[in-house]
């Protein structure tokens, strides 16, 4: 594993799924209005960390879930 991830495999397959989630309820019109805008924006948060692997707010907290 690299030094910079910080997330283990299935903290990043979760982040995926809660991010495409969330981004389908934004951008299929499932919630509208400012919740609706909302999610949109706040989807990418979860499936950008569990792509990339790395978290910011576990740097800060110091928190690793992978055993690396």
């Amino acid at each position: 594993m690299n030094q910079w991830t910080n997330e283990s495999g299935m903290d990043r397959v979760i982040r995926v799924i809660v991010g495409i989630v969330l981004l389908a309820l934004g951008w299929g019109g499932v919630v509208t209005g400012g919740w609706g805008v909302f999610l949109k924006i706040i989807g990418f948060v979860p499936l950008l960390t569990g792509l990339v692997g790395f978290c910011p707010a576990y740097a800060l907290l110091k928190i690793r879930t992978n055993k690396a």
